[in-house]
């Protein structure tokens, strides 16, 4: 019986064979525009963020700017985004945040970017492993998904299948390999498209499989 480290590698190679490159989906010039981008793309896809963003920074592309405008001035920009009214807000009181306690500098750890306002774990996730490079899984609803999909977690929250995914890829790979899943959730082992039967990768890892995966 092939083990979880045994699909573990076999998907690691074969994702990284189909996407040697890993740009970043979301539109960005420095650590604070990502930074910005990020909270914004809760429930939002990254394409339409990067349609409303372009305006947004050009007013705005660091804190000593963006607390300039008003709340309702940046909710004119997001708008489209989805919880606009909440993330404006978020925007503007995480840059004065910024000024105040960390030098209009996006700070690098953790627990300091999870205290600013609308900044979860998975948002200061993609910010410590994309802007600064540090090891860290964030998992969104393509590698929750996917994760299920190929057996490498139960599901049961999104922070089990984070800590899952961790203890089985190398902890160097964890920066590519997150993008490499999402970028292959998107394209191939779809929500509706793939059921853990369908898409190539599905069949390579299980060929006797016969039932649709039941996603949590």
């Amino acid at each position: 019986m092939t083990s979880f480290r045994d699909l573990a590698a076999l998907i690691d190679r074969r994702l990284a064979g189909l996407y040697p490159e890993t740009p970043i989906p979301l539109d960005h010039t420095n650590p604070y525009t990502l930074l910005v981008a990020v909270l914004l793309s809760a429930q939002c896809t990254d394409k339409r963020v990067n349609l409303q963003t372009p305006g947004l920074f050009a007013k705005a592309d660091n804190p000593r700017d963006m607390v300039k405008l008003s709340v309702a001035e940046i909710n004119s920009y997001v708008r489209p985004c989805g919880l606009a009214p909440r993330k404006a807000q978020a925007i503007r009181r995480l840059s004065e945040l910024l000024l105040e306690n960390h030098g209009g500098e996006v700070p690098r750890t953790f627990a300091e970017l999870e205290a600013l306002p609308g900044v979860g774990h998975k948002t200061a996730s993609v910010v410590m492993a994309q802007a600064f490079g540090v090891p860290a899984f964030p998992v969104d609803t393509h590698i929750h998904r996917l994760a299920q999909r190929w057996k490498l977690t139960n599901g049961r929250s999104v922070e089990q299948t984070e800590r899952d995914l961790k203890r089985l890829f190398p902890r160097e790979h964890w920066n590519a390999l997150h993008l490499r899943i999402i970028f292959y959730g998107r394209e191939h082992c779809t929500a509706r498209g793939c059921d853990g039967t369908v898409c190539g990768l599905c069949r390579e890892l299980f060929p006797e499989r016969r039932r649709a995966v039941r996603v949590r």
